[in-house]
């Protein structure tokens, strides 16, 4: 089905990201699940239908944003946009208490990049420098705040909707993306709308329906449970700050299961395989409202 959702984003005249694809510090986000490490939480809580990485989010962001501009810069500031997601990511967020904002995992962007030596040749072949793609929050169609749409909002409402919540379905791919189009707000600046009220406001439902999910008892625990756990990990030594935006998450989870520490090996085995009804409630922390107001043929939808 990701392929599928691929394959309905993608136009012609797209050779000049091919070599893009390869860039080291983007290959590693092939092993980041967009789902924040839940991909190894209890199947009895969570049932994703697929495994969707950062580096799929990654793409489908991209290739919207060239659908909608044939504007290369922009094209590859949304490529390269979740380049410094951490392992776990969001969960992360959870460990440094950032439950409002959910952007204390983004400072390394730019130095990830300007650190790849591969990407700084072919950035330097297409006469790009470094800081046109790494400050990605310049391209409002890219990335701007709630409750206004941009590329990586719209991703983000179409993968849990298909994957996780499974409000979506394959068949409605189409209608959606060839609704989308660029306006100009009323803040003068660039933002995705659609061009029919009844695709948005399935966008919106949807959105509002992950909201709920990502406020849930069950889901705050599993993240504040793995946040625990990575955490443990760093205040014991076996890994550092620094490597949960080195590592992968394979090559991380392999660390924490062959830990011989009574802490992680405890709560390792119930992410692994508590039951949902066995969750108990918590304390719920001040999480983001993931609003969403988007534009229909230039106005807002409410």
């Amino acid at each position: 089905m990701l392929e599928d959702y691929l394959n309905k984003l993608k136009i012609e005249d797209l050779k000049f990201l091919e070599k893009y694809l390869n860039v080291p510090s983007l290959l590693r986000l092939k092993k980041v699940g967009y789902f924040c490490g839940m991909d190894y939480a209890s199947k009895k809580v969570y049932d994703f239908l697929e495994y969707v990485s950062r580096y799929d989010h990654s793409l489908n962001v991209a290739l919207i944003v060239y659908r909608l501009t044939k504007d290369k810069k922009m094209t590859l500031a949304g490529l390269f946009h979740d380049i410094s997601t951490p392992c776990f990511a969001h969960v992360i967020d959870y460990m440094n208490k950032d439950y409002l904002k959910q952007d204390s995992t983004e400072e390394y962007t730019e130095d990830i990049l300007s650190k790849d030596v591969y990407l700084e040749k072919c950035l330097k072949e297409d006469r790009i420098e470094v800081e046109e793609i790494g400050n990605f929050k310049r391209y409002s169609i890219v990335d701007n705040n709630r409750p206004k749409l941009c590329a990586d909002r719209l991703d983000g409402v179409i993968l849990p909707g298909l994957f996780w919540t499974k409000d979506l379905k394959i068949e409605e791919l189409e209608d959606i993306i060839n609704s989308i189009r660029v306006y100009k707000n009323s803040d003068n600046e660039l933002e995705i709308g659609f061009n029919n009220f009844k695709i948005a406001r399935k966008i919106l439902e949807v959105s509002e329906n992950i909201d709920i999910y990502c406020h849930s008892n069950y889901d705050n625990y599993m993240m504040s449970l793995l946040a625990s756990i990575t955490k443990r990990s760093i205040d014991i030594g076996l890994i550092n700050y620094r490597d949960l935006y080195i590592l992968n998450e394979e090559e991380l989870f392999n660390i924490l299961i062959n830990s011989n520490d009574s802490y992680i090996k405890n709560n390792l085995e119930l992410f692994l395989n508590i039951g949902i009804e066995d969750i108990p409630k918590i304390e719920m922390p001040p999480i983001k409202k993931r609003v969403l107001n988007p534009l229909v043929n230039g106005k807002r939808i409410k």
